[in-house]
């Protein structure tokens, strides 16, 4: 085992679901201790610093907020030496300002899941520099317990990416709120319509996810010449409106990441 002690600096949502992924695959939570100033208690029996460890860790998960790399990184700076990797969630900070912050680090990672990883449903983009053989594995290892490992071999990818694969849920969330607000307008009973809604998604992505077939031709598959599903999806079709407005969204949350990756080049 690579990592065998991992310090998790910051706690919010996205690291309580990686922790919550990890323990559910089986990961002794006795791996992972937590830095965090205001925490009175870590979960799961996880060793909690309120002040900076005085001691060595083989991998350190950098998961605070995007704009606190700078504050923050002179003080864990000195944690992060020549037998300890950086891994890090946080969006818009590129490998070469990572490594401008942590220049002694034993090779950094870049990894974005999405809150799915709490469930190990987590499609993770990970992208590497400076990693050996052992520690790109073992990143792949953990990774994969949280879902999937992406292994971008282009940095520039990483923004479009993450707009699909670690926003993309909340563009599906908004679409079945719109879809159930749809049903509520034409009569159903809004909380009767928010069911309905999220059973679909859920049985129509387990299918999607299992089935040879790729969403496309799935999506003709259920609708049949002339029948009701068709007349819907001749809406959505129409002058390529649905896909037209999904690139617009992946494209503002894409180049948002390119202006966050300017901001931390800046700042380093």
């Amino acid at each position: 085992m690579v990592f065998e002690k991992i310090l998790i600096v910051g706690f919010g949502t996205m690291a309580q679901a990686m922790v919550k992924g990890w323990l559910a695959a089986g990961i002794e939570a006795s791996r992972f201790a937590i830095y965090h100033p205001r925490l009175t208690e870590a979960p799961h029996g996880m060793t909690l610093h309120n002040r900076w460890p005085q001691e060595d860790f083989d991998a350190v998960l950098l998961a605070v907020k995007p704009q606190a790399l700078s504050a923050i990184a002179s003080e864990l700076e000195p944690l992060v030496g020549p037998d300890t990797a950086l891994i890090s969630v946080l969006a818009g900070a590129e490998l070469a300002s990572l490594g401008n912050h942590f220049p002694r680090a034993a090779g950094i990672v870049r990894i974005m899941p999405n809150l799915a990883c709490a469930l190990g449903k987590s499609p993770n983009a990970l992208v590497e520099a400076g990693l050996d053989a052992a520690q790109r594995e073992e990143i792949g290892i953990l990774a994969k317990a949280l879902g999937s490992a992406e292994w971008l071999a282009d940095e520039t990818q990483f923004d479009l990416v993450t707009a699909l694969a670690g926003s993309g849920p909340a563009f599906v969330y908004r679409f079945i709120d719109a879809l159930a607000a749809a049903g509520a307008q034409l009569g159903l009973d809004r909380a009767q319509a928010d069911r309905l809604a999220v059973a679909m998604v859920e049985g129509a992505s387990c299918l999607a996810a299992a089935s040879t077939h790729s969403p496309g031709d799935l999506a003709n598959l259920v609708a049949s010449p002339g029948g009701m599903t068709r007349k819907g999806l001749d809406v959505l079709d129409h002058d390529h409106a649905l896909e037209e407005i999904l690139e617009q969204c992946l494209r503002a949350t894409r180049d948002r990441g390119a202006e966050m990756a300017k901001a931390a080049r800046d700042q380093g």
